[in-house]
């Protein structure tokens, strides 16, 4: 018997093959001449297979190379193909724009190998992900089923986040697609160091002069991302997939995490196919963007989904959603998300730093802090992209700051579970001093950051979901900011308690509010804003059970 370190690692089925032929750097030719190159991994089996295609841009090496022989001795075809303009690919890599006709070139190049039996499975997350998206309306019946992970089928809304701009991961991404062309000595010290470059790029004001700061160059589509800030422009439209989903008739299967950067539109993709009349099947774990735990849990069903579309011996769970409950520490299955159950229910801040299920007195100061842009409020933990940075943290660093409130309820008598879409409605009076004075002025120009945490016995403040808004330039203080928090699914314990942490900001996971409504990359004034929270000011919590 061989052995296979690799399948039990992921928790794979049984292999069915135990040799796999692999064929390097094949020339596949799109439509307007460019090579892109693509590595074949075919088992040694007498049969027709189906054929997993991944198409990325971040090298065919390990640990990918060690996946795809895995997923090949498991009865699959694997074709690995480097994105346009990277890798040994030819042609320009300009981040989301060919990756549909690259796509479906590279479907129509299959379509001529004898190899190929006509069953196509796509996998991957994150760009990889993306990626699939871009062809998976117009692959017709070819497309037995699809693994789409941590992903999106649009990069507009989430790198503009609450009307922010998503900093931290589109300067860290651009920072990764620069290093894979440099030297691979340079790039080793660079991370061994912490990376000090992309540090000092993420403090950079103005952030056009970041990427310069970080990869020593400028990026045309990050200075592009910067300017293009409606995600419903032709710019996005052109770029994104998510108009295509309900043309989309693949078995989907989606696979997120709590922690990850992309939830809210993975989710927001399953909607649109359930809208469309599909049934996609949705996984949601623990796990951040660059989890261990994601990589294993998200093989392992991929292979076992992919078996199942195409005659292996698998069988497809009941009920097509399945999440992990933080606190229960268990899966639970769902017919739907949202559940369909659950219960919105109202928490009020109250003056007292309190939080309660009943409403104060309209109107009532409840707090302030000023937030200042030249310091702004940090990141600790939640959606990052980088995995080490991420997850949940204790808070209390970052609530010892003066700039963050929190709004804390008693004990909890009895266990309060909590799943589904998170909102917080806050009513803000903002003011910045005045140019020629200390006489303060309204101002439209600031953020609402809101963090919902769990406060535990020894008083320990956990992160369990959070978000941003950007105030509407014509903000009236009557009217209060809403912000949608990232979804979750945790069990606040009896004697815990539930928080409401309140800031201006989570810099650089969202950019600084520089609270002069210059355009991203012009921050070239920096004035602090003073908030006042005024009653009444709510979170909105799903209750089920």
């Amino acid at each position: 018997m061989r052995l296979d370190p690799v399948g039990r690692l992921l928790k794979l089925p049984p292999a069915v093959a135990g040799r796999v032929r692999v064929t390097r750097a094949i020339p596949v030719r799109m439509r307007d001449g460019a090579i892109l190159r693509a590595d074949h991994y075919a088992p040694t089996l007498d049969a027709e297979i189906p054929t997993v295609l991944v198409r990325t841009p971040y090298g065919r090496g390990a640990p990918v190379s060690v996946l795809c022989r895995a997923v090949a001795q498991r009865g699959f075809n694997v074709l690995i193909q480097s994105c346009r303009g990277t890798g040994d690919s030819g042609g320009a890599f300009e981040p989301l724009l060919q990756e549909r006709e690259d796509g479906l070139d590279t479907l129509d190049w299959l379509r001529c190998q004898q190899w190929y039996d006509g069953r196509l499975l796509t996998y991957g997350p994150s760009y990889v992900g993306f990626v699939q998206w871009a062809l998976a309306a117009e692959a017709g019946d070819e497309l037995k089923a699809m693994a789409t992970i941590v992903t999106a089928s649009d990069f507009g809304p989430p790198t503009y986040a609450g009307g922010a701009f998503s900093l931290d991961t589109v300067l860290t991404w651009s920072a990764l697609l620069e290093a894979q062309r440099g030297p691979r000595l340079d790039n080793a010290v660079e991370l061994l160091r912490g990376q000090p470059r992309l540090q000092r790029g993420l403090a950079r004001v103005p952030m056009a002069e970041a990427d310069r700061i970080t990869t020593g160059t400028e990026i045309e589509f990050y200075q592009r991302w910067l300017a293009e800030a409606d995600p419903a422009s032709p710019y996005w439209t052109q770029r994104g997939h998510a108009h295509r989903l309900p043309h989309v008739t693949a078995p989907v299967l989606m696979i997120g995490g709590w922690h990850d950067i992309f939830l809210p539109w993975q989710l927001a993709d399953y909607t649109a196919l359930r809208a469309a009349g599909q049934q996609p099947y949705l996984t949601i774990g623990p796990w951040n963007h660059g989890s261990a735990a994601l990589f294993q849990q998200s093989a392992a069903e991929a292979v076992a989904w992919f078996r199942a579309h195409t005659g292996g011996p698998e069988s497809i769970r009941e009920r097509p959603v399945r999440v992990h409950v933080g606190g229960a520490d268990g899966w639970h299955e769902l017919a739907d998300w949202p559940p369909p159950k659950s219960q919105p229910q109202q928490w009020y801040l109250e003056q007292g730093a309190r939080l309660t299920p009943e409403p104060g007195a309209e109107g009532a100061v409840l707090d302030s802090f000023v937030y200042d842009p030249k310091d702004p409020t940090p990141a600790l933990g939640g959606p990052r992209l980088v995995g080490k940075i991420a997850g949940r943290r204790d808070n209390r660093p970052l609530e010892a700051r003066p700039d963050v409130l929190t709004f804390t309820s008693a004990p909890l008598t009895e266990p309060l579970d909590v799943v589904g879409p998170v909102r917080a409605d806050i009513r803000v009076r903002a003011t910045s001093p005045a140019r020629q004075g200390s006489a303060r002025t309204p101002s439209s120009y600031f953020d609402v950051f809101v963090r919902l945490c769990e406060v535990d016995e020894q008083g320990r403040s956990w992160n369990i979901c959070d978000g941003l808004a950007r105030a509407a330039s014509n903000h009236d203080p009557d009217d209060p900011v809403r912000v949608e928090l990232w979804p979750t699914a945790h069990r606040f314990a009896a004697g815990r308690s539930v928080r409401v942490q309140i800031s201006g900001g989570a810099h650089p996971r969202f950019s600084r509010n520089p609270g002069t409504g210059a355009a991203f990359g012009h921050e070239l004034e920096l004035r602090p804003v003073r908030q006042e929270i005024l009653a009444p000011s709510s979170i909105t919590l799903p209750l089920v059970g």
